[in-house]
């Protein structure tokens, strides 16, 4: 009796042992396998070409109160559709404190026409208000967990960091904008502007894939 005793007291402790080295092992690999930000994280400054091609980084704006990030680029018919909005959005919310920032993260090797010269053109054609910088290597656009053009990382300084308050779509139409019922990005805005919690933190972006070089 005592040595069935002792033996399921073996199997009990090997079997805790097998689920505590499972639960680390689930872990680490849950650690391992988040790529960009959440809400709530702090996002890194970077420095990137603008289409002038002055370097650009986010401590560049001395009195802004935080950043429209947008990944966007020419070529995806989700990005096209957008531009005006985004345009808009600068408007609005520049003078406010809270500019938007365009990258292009697509590869222009897979995809030509998000290439340095056409960035210019296009946003020459479309009078893009804001800077338009490519992110050569693309190093910046895993660090965010950006996934489609366009996808928006909206940012709050705080204690000079700055923190995401918000990722995903910048509204719920992206084919007809005067069909659109939820403006995330400008309701965002308008919470941090009062002092207010953001009350939708995180939406669907729906876009063209990033074109990566293989």
């Amino acid at each position: 009796m005592k040595i069935l005793q002792y033996a399921l007291l073996v199997c009990t402790f090997m079997a805790g042992a097998v689920f505590s080295n499972a639960q680390s092992l689930q872990t680490a690999t849950e650690t391992y396998m988040k790529t960009g930000y959440a809400v709530g994280d702090e996002a890194t400054d970077f420095r990137l070409k603008n289409i002038d091609g002055k370097m650009v980084s986010l401590g560049d704006y001395k009195s802004a109160k935080g950043f429209i990030v947008i990944f966007t680029c020419n070529h995806c018919p989700y990005s096209k559709k957008y531009e005006e909005r985004i345009v808009a959005l600068d408007k609005k919310y520049k003078k406010l404190g809270y500019p938007v920032i365009a990258i292009n993260p697509n590869d222009a090797t897979v995809q030509p026409e998000d290439g340095f010269e056409e960035m210019k053109t296009r946003a020459k054609e479309k009078g893009f208000t804001f800077p338009y910088l490519v992110d050569e290597g693309q190093k910046i656009y895993p660090q965010y967990g950006a996934t489609k053009t366009p996808h928006v990382f909206l940012l709050n300084k705080e204690n000079g960091k700055n923190i995401v308050k918000y990722i995903g779509a910048i509204d719920n139409n992206y084919d007809d904008p005067n069909d659109v019922s939820e403006h995330y990005v400008q309701d965002a805005v308008n919470s941090l502007l009062k002092g207010q919690p953001v009350k939708t933190t995180k939406t669907v972006a729906i876009g063209c894939t990033i074109k990566v070089k293989k």
